[in-house]
C-alpha cells in the first residue's frame, strides 16, 4: 500500500499521537555567544536560558549563509541557497528577483500536511507579490519585508546616510502593504508588536481541529537597535536592552503555550540567521571565542545558538555537539510532523534521531558557502578553507558615532586547516601536518561544488 500525506497523519497519530504543534523563532544577526547559557555574562536571558533548561541546547548549529536573505532561504527551504539563486544576498526594496513561487517551503509542506501556518516578523525572500508569505504557503502573515535598516532614517537619529537609498519600511498583512516603521520610537516597538501578533496567532489557534506552525523571525538584534520603555537604558548597552526586549517577547510566547496547555505538544525553537555584525560595536552582539563574524566563513560567522524543546521528546537540560544547520530544519521537521516530503532535491539531513536521543550525530559534512562560491568544507571534526578573500573585523578602527558601522577591511585566506574539536578559533593552521586529510577535504570540497552545480533551479523572477 501506498502512504499518501493523508495516511502518513493517521498512521503518526495512531502511533504518537496528535501532530505536534511548531513553533520556530528565529533572531537576526545575535551571535553564538549572546544568550546566557551560551555564556554571556552581559546580555539577561532568562527566558531563552528557561528553554535550555528544558531542552536541547546545540553547540555546533549553523547558519547555511551568514546573510539574511541566504540564511532564510536555507531555512525555508532545506537547500543551500546558492541551488536556488540567492546564495550572498541581502534582497532590497522592489528586487526584481526572490524565493521562486515553485520551491515548497516549511510553510507550503506543512499546511499541505494540514496545518494552520502563520509568519511574523521578518521575511526578506523577496517584497513583490509572488515573494509573499501568502504565495509560500503561509495562512496569516505579519512582516517586515527585509532588514529594518533598509529605510531611511539611517542607524541612529540625524543619519542621513540612507535617505536617498531606501523608502520608507512597512509592514506587510496577508500579503498587503500595510503601516510604515516612520520612526526610531517605531523601531523601539517592533520586537512588542512582532511578539504580540506571535502569541494572539497562538491563542487563535490553541486546541482547534489542526496542529499550527508559527514562524517568528524578530527584526532585532539587527541594527539599527530598538528596545520597549521597559527595557531601554537599563543595560549595559545598547545591545544587551534589545537582547532583554527578545528575550521578553520569547517569554511571552512560552507562557502562551503553557497557559492553552499545549507545551507538551508542541516542538519550539530558537536559533539566529547567522553571526553578530561586529562592526556596529556596542551595538552588536558576540561570536565569544569563535573568529570573525556575519558575512563570512569562518566560525563566527555562521556558528549560531540553537535550542530545541520538545516535551516529553527530548531530554531536558541536554547538550549535544552534533553538525546541524538550519537547512536541516526542512527534513527534521516534515519527519517529526508526518507530512509528506518535499517533491524536489534538498540538502538538508533530518536530525530528528539527535533531538530524541537517538543518535549522537547525522550530518558529518557541511560546506560552507558564501554567494555562489565555496569557501571551506567540513567533515567531522576537521574545517578545510580554500582560498578566498573575505570581510575582516579585525582591527577595525571605532566609528565615530555610537550607532554606526566602523569600517571593515577586505584579507585573504590561503588553503588552511584547522581541527575545530581542539582549536575552534581557527588559529592553528595545520595544513602541512596533516596532509591525508587536505588530499581528502580537497576531494570533498571538489565533490561537493559538482553536486550542487548539477541540481541548480531557477531563482524567482518579476
Amino acid at each position: 500500500m501506498r502512504l499518501t500525506p493523508t495516511l502518513l497523519v493517521l498512521a503518526y497519530s495512531w502511533t504518537f499521537g496528535a501532530q505536534p504543534n511548531v513553533v520556530l523563532i528565529m533572531s537576526d544577526d545575535m551571535g553564538w555567544a549572546d544568550p546566557g547559557c551560551y555564556g554571556s555574562k552581559q546580555n539577561a536571558t532568562p527566558n531563552i536560558d528557561q528553554l535550555a533548561r528544558e531542552g536541547l541546547r546545540f553547540t555546533s548549529f549553523y547558519a547555511t549563509q551568514a546573510v539574511c536573505t541566504s540564511s532564510r532561504c536555507a531555512l525555508m527551504t532545506g537547500c543551500y541557497p546558492n541551488r536556488l539563486g540567492l546564495g550572498g544576498t541581502a534582497l532590497g526594496p522592489s528586487s526584481k528577483t526572490g524565493l521562486n513561487p515553485n520551491e515548497q517551503t516549511l510553510g507550503t509542506l506543512l499546511r499541505q500536511g494540514g496545518y494552520h501556518t502563520g509568519v511574523v516578523g521578518k521575511w526578506h525572500l523577496g517584497d513583490q507579490k509572488i515573494f509573499l508569505p501568502p504565495v509560500h504557503g503561509f495562512d496569516e502573515s505579519l512582516i517586515i519585508p527585509y532588514s529594518n535598516d533598509m529605510w531611511p532614517q539611517g542607524y541612529f537619529p540625524g543619519d542621513t546616510s540612507r535617505q536617498q537609498k531606501y523608502p520608507e519600511l512597512y509592514w506587510f498583512v496577508d500579503g498587503h502593504r500595510f503601516h510604515a516603521v516612520n520612526t526610531f520610537d517605531d523601531m523601539d516597538t517592533l520586537t512588542t508588536m512582532q511578539g504580540f501578533r506571535a502569541t494572539k496567532f497562538i491563542q487563535d489557534n490553541a486546541g482547534r481541529d489542526k496542529p499550527f506552525f508559527l514562524y517568528l523571525a524578530t527584526s532585532m538584534p539587527h541594527t539599527p537597535l530598538g528596545a520597549s520603555k521597559e527595557f531601554k537604558g537599563k543595560g549595559p548597552t545598547p545591545y544587551a536592552d534589545t537582547m532583554a526586549d527578545i528575550d521578553h517577547t520569547i517569554g511571552a510566547v512560552m507562557r502562551v503555550l503553557k497557559e492553552k496547555k499545549i507545551e507538551g505538544n508542541t516542538i519550539l525553537i530558537f536559533t539566529s540567521d547567522n553571526g553578530p555584525w561586529l562592526n556596529f560595536g556596542r551595538h552588536a552582539g558576540s561570536a565569544g571565542h569563535f573568529r570573525e563574524g556575519k558575512g563570512t566563513t569562518f566560525e563566527g560567522g555562521v556558528r549560531v545558538p540553537c535550542i530545541v524543546r520538545w516535551p516529553g521528546v527530548i531530554k531536558p537540560g541536554t547538550t549535544t555537539d552534533a553538525l546541524a544547520g538550519n537547512l536541516d530544519f526542512v527534513p527534521t521537521l516534515v519527519e517529526a510532523c508526518a507530512v509528506a516530503k518535499p517533491k524536489l532535491a534538498i540538502d538538508g539531513q533530518s536530525f530528528l534521531a539527535v533531538l530524541k536521543g537517538e543518535a549522537k550525530g547525522v550530518r558529518e559534512v557541511f560546506a560552507y558557502f558564501y554567494g555562489d562560491k565555496l569557501e571551506a568544507v567540513r567533515k567531522g571534526k576537521w574545517k578545510l578553507h580554500l582560498p578566498h578573500t573575505y570581510r575582516s573585523y579585525e582591527n577595525m578602527i571605532p566609528a565615530e558615532h555610537d550607532g554606526s558601522p566602523a569600517q571593515t577591511h577586505q584579507s585573504k585566506i590561503d588553503f588552511a586547516l584547522y581541527n575545530l574539536e581542539t582549536d575552534a578559533s581557527e588559529k592553528i593552521n595545520l595544513l602541512e601536518s596533516y596532509p591525508d586529510i587536505v588530499k581528502e577535504l580537497k576531494e570533498l570540497a571538489d565533490s561537493e561544488r559538482r553536486k550542487l552545480d548539477a541540481g541548480k533551479r531557477p531563482v524567482g523572477k518579476i
